[in-house]
């Protein structure tokens, strides 16, 4: 599957954005979608997933951010509200390997380009 992230940008703290990614190549909804993110000098971190089983968030984004998506239009969104210095990363998309919502990495198969989050204070 190739997926296509969009929608980072440059926001101010408690500001707003909406991520959305693109999948094309196999039937949107038969896998889970997720995102993670990967700040300067750090390891890659679970940020949402949704798929059969519900959406799991990580702790530093519960009641934050809301992950969902749009299977008749092939796309996953990641709506990113209150948003902190912390939160400013490089976010990816990524298409899991099956439907099971989970959290590790290794489970997702496809992965998008990445789109720049940066959150001034």
């Amino acid at each position: 599957v190739q997926l296509q992230a969009s929608g980072g940008g440059l926001v101010q703290v408690g500001g707003s954005l909406r991520l959305s990614c693109a999948a094309s190549g196999r039937t949107f909804s038969s896998y889970a979608m997720g995102w993670f993110r990967q700040a300067p000098g750090k390891e890659r971190e679970f940020v949402a997933v949704i798929g059969w089983g519900g959406t799991y968030y990580g702790d530093s984004v519960k009641g934050r951010f809301t992950i969902s998506r749009d299977n008749a239009k092939n796309t996953v969104y990641l709506q990113m509200n209150s948003l902190k210095p912390e939160d400013t990363a490089v976010y990816y998309c990524a298409a899991g390997t099956s439907r099971t919502a989970v959290t590790s990495a290794r489970a997702f198969g496809s992965w998008g380009q990445g789109t720049q989050v940066t959150v001034s204070s």
